[in-house]
């Protein structure tokens, strides 16, 4: 009953305080003009203004859409009208078209280096690639790598209005697929014929190449800084090799990540002179400091855990980076040379069979054998062989030590080269050794081998 009695004296108190409001003046006045119509007219008015112009703006806003939309199209075509259609075959071809550099090794398949070349590069696929390395990869360069279809329009119109605005906040706007056109089909020129160009390539390259494909070329192809011995290298076993002296997928959290930081600008963050040897702690930090940015992206895409993330920036990564190599040609110059010349000699003959010439052909005409001279000395430096020479390691080991350390070969001596003027120079005694085992009759002469040459 309480209640039923509140009820009803709210109700009459509301109604009262309803009557009290009707009873201003102001309320009864605007009562009244409501009553006229004035009021409804006006509103109609001001809402069929507003609308129409609200209309007018739309109207010009779509046709200025389409207008920029048709100029932007046609400024496009105008600048990849010279781009031939590519088929998958040539897009494949020059996708896989990447230098390997060429391995030299003693006998019994032990390893000695590689030939000297620019560029040291070993390919590798997808599934000798640590996960770990390949998350810290599309989370430092491609985040929606997974997602695009070999662009990210949001970050083409981002660079575009940076580059417009002549912004100094600049800002990538390259997915992997874009990096590896620009690496393996275009060039490294600024120019808005070049970006148009890799646009269409990297649509065009996503129809025909998997994700794993595209990924797993990309990183062979990327470069990577400097190794121990202070030697370009490009490719992620190449990196992982020069730097921590491990496989792609050996490497821990810490070391994805470092290696990941260094292709936005190679020769800074690596942490190797380009004679050998590492840099000072202020030429090391900025490779450092590249490695935390890649672990909190890992971080924020939750590729990791706060505990990983924690546990990877206070792991010394700096512990693991070898130590200086010294390079094959600096510790066996003149095996290694010798082993090189004699290969490219092989490879040449191979190479002139190939296209009908003779070994015979090749000595009657010089220009002939110059021309596949130079085919086969590019290609000793790019093609990936792997050269097997008869030399025994520890037998020429051994002889070099001898040869270093012996201490009876005599004095050097000065020999008049000029009577009139008295003028001498120094003659360094100089010593070979050659070893013949008779029972087995093999003969290894130092320096000198036969070669086999896996083609």
């Amino acid at each position: 009953m309480k209640l039923k009695e509140m009820f009803h004296q709210l109700k009459r108190k509301s109604k009262s305080a309803w009557n009290t409001f009707r009873n201003y003046e102001f309320i009864n006045k605007v009562s009244t003009i409501w009553k006229t119509g004035k009021i409804q007219k006006t509103s109609r008015i001001t809402y069929d203004v507003v609308w129409n112009i609200i209309l007018v703006f739309l109207i010009i806003g779509f046709i200025g859409a389409f207008f920029v939309g048709g100029v932007g199209a046609g400024f496009f075509a105008s600048l990849i009208k010279d781009e031939p259609v590519r088929s998958y075959a040539d897009m494949k071809e020059d996708i896989y078209n990447y230098d390997e550099t060429t391995k030299l090794y003693f006998a019994d398949n032990i390893y000695l280096g590689d030939v000297q070349t620019d560029l040291y590069r070993e390919e590798t696929t997808l599934d000798k690639i640590s996960p770990t390395l390949i998350q810290a990869v599309i989370a430092t360069e491609d985040e929606y790598f997974n997602e695009h279809q070999g662009i990210v329009p949001k970050a083409i119109f981002r660079a575009l209005y940076q580059e417009v605005s002549n912004s100094n906040m600049q800002s990538g706007g390259s997915t992997l697929t874009q990096q590896l056109i620009k690496n393996q089909i275009l060039t490294d020129e600024v120019s808005f014929e070049r970006k148009a160009k890799e646009i269409l390539l990297a649509l065009r390259l996503e129809r025909f190449f998997e994700k794993d494909e595209i990924l797993e070329a990309y990183l062979n192809i990327v470069p990577y800084g400097r190794n121990s011995s202070g030697g370009n290298i490009a490719g992620i076993q190449t990196a992982a090799q020069g730097i921590f002296g491990i496989n792609a997928d050996e490497v821990n959290l810490a070391q994805a990540a470092y290696l990941a930081g260094l292709p936005q600008s190679p020769s800074y963050y690596t942490p190797f002179k380009n004679n050998g040897g590492l840099k000072d702690e202020d030429g090391i930090k900025p490779g450092l400091n590249r490695m935390k940015i890649v672990l909190n992206r890992m971080l924020d895409m939750d590729y990791i855990t706060k505990e990983e993330y924690e546990e990877a920036i206070n792991y010394d990564v700096v512990a693991d980076f070898k130590e200086e190599d010294k390079s094959p040609h600096k510790k066996y110059p003149i095996l290694t040379r010798e082993i090189q010349s004699r290969a490219t000699d092989i490879i040449m003959y191979h190479l002139a069979e190939k296209d009908g010439h003779s070994k015979e052909d090749l000595e009657k005409d010089k220009e002939l054998k110059k021309k596949y001279s130079a085919l086969a000395s590019k290609a000793i430096q790019s093609e990936g062989y792997k050269v097997h020479s008869t030399i025994d390691k520890k037998m020429y080991d051994a002889f070099q030590e001898i040869a270093a350390n012996y201490q009876y070969y005599g004095n050097d001596k000065n020999t008049v080269v000029n009577k009139k003027t008295g003028e001498t120079k120094l003659q360094s005694i100089q010593a070979a050794a050659v070893l013949i085992e008779a029972l087995r009759q093999v003969t290894l002469v130092l320096y000198f081998s036969r070669l086999l040459i896996c083609i």
